[in-house]
């Protein structure tokens, strides 16, 4: 039997180490008293910051978190392989030199499967609960049509993930444990550096199975952007030319578009970019054992050198 209590974070497989973060304040309706308690015993997130920001960017990884509650392993009827399907696996690491170039990395800590931080909060599926949801969730989205929803019903391969149905109460628990400090603390660097430096461009970082059957050609990398709303095409063809020019292939918005992170808080206009990178898995581990290949570590020195290319063309000062 387990010395942990029922909540203790367990490390699946190549799971990264313990992180540390803050719990920031929460703007969300009003509790009823009878709210499960969160499963989240970890900080729901580690944000890496340079000694001083330097330049208008901030770069956010909402899908490599690896910590699982044992409460919510109990729950799944899934391996801990095919539990991390939905995980962006090491993406977070890839992007690890933002701070060396004066930039802050946000990292959620907590799983997708778990709770998706690139969904609006409150995107729920209503044959997931035991109970009826207020009328303010939204129900209807494809997202959660497709299982995808801010609390998915299945992992990226389609399997499902719980034995039994939840109360809404755990999934309030975790948008208000997991989802809302993340976004607190991604709002408050997107404003932060806006009001620094008059302008903020927001890399959204995830990566992507390799041969997916939706898109219309192969890709290594995929950039969304929204369709061209939530990121200038100067920015979008600047990352374009320099992966191009390290042999990448790369496509737009196909078949990745762009998720909530993007879509909400890229305002050009408002002087807010936002560009979702999205890496074939493919390049950089063994999908099958969730295991980084050899090739990792040129991947990473690539993701280091577009990095360095967009603090350079960023004004800098503040």
């Amino acid at each position: 039997m387990s010395r942990r209590g029922k909540n203790s974070c367990l490390h699946l497989p190549i799971a990264p180490l313990c992180p540390q973060g803050l719990n920031t304040g929460m703007d969300l309706p009003p509790q009823d008293g009878h709210a499960a308690q969160p499963d989240a015993a970890a900080p729901p997130f580690r944000l890496l910051r340079p000694p001083s920001q330097t330049v208008p960017l901030v770069f956010a990884s909402a899908h490599s978190g690896a910590l699982y509650t044992e409460r919510f392993v109990a729950s799944t009827r899934l391996d801990a392989v095919s539990l991390r399907r939905s995980e962006d696996c090491f993406v977070d690491e890839l992007f690890a030199a933002a701070p060396d170039h004066g930039a802050p990395l946000l990292a959620a800590t907590f799983p997708r499967a778990f709770c998706d931080a690139n969904r609006e909060a409150w995107e729920l599926d209503p044959a997931m609960f035991l109970d009826a949801l207020p009328s303010w969730v939204n129900t209807t989205s494809g997202r959660v049509l497709a299982g995808l929803g801010t609390i998915p019903r299945v992992v990226s391969s389609g399997d499902p993930i719980y034995r039994g149905k939840l109360r809404f109460a755990d999934a309030e628990a975790r948008v208000r444990a997991c989802w809302q400090p993340f976004h607190d603390s991604l709002r408050a660097l997107v404003e932060a550096t806006r009001a620094r430096f008059g302008s903020c461009l927001l890399i959204d970082c995830h990566s992507m199975p390799a041969g997916l059957p939706n898109a219309r050609a192969e890709s290594d990398i995929v950039l969304g952007d929204a369709h061209g709303t939530a990121c200038s095409g100067r920015t979008v063809r600047r990352v374009e030319q320099f992966l191009g020019d390290l042999g990448y292939r790369v496509r737009r918005n196909d078949p990745y578009a762009g998720g909530f992170i993007t879509r909400h808080y890229g305002r050009p206009r408002e002087g807010v970019e936002a560009l979702q990178i999205e890496l074939s898995r493919a390049l950089y581990m063994d999908e099958s054992r969730l295991a980084k290949l050899p090739a990792f570590g040129a991947v990473r020195q690539d993701m280091t050198g577009l990095i360095a290319c967009l603090a350079r063309a960023c004004p800098a000062g503040g």
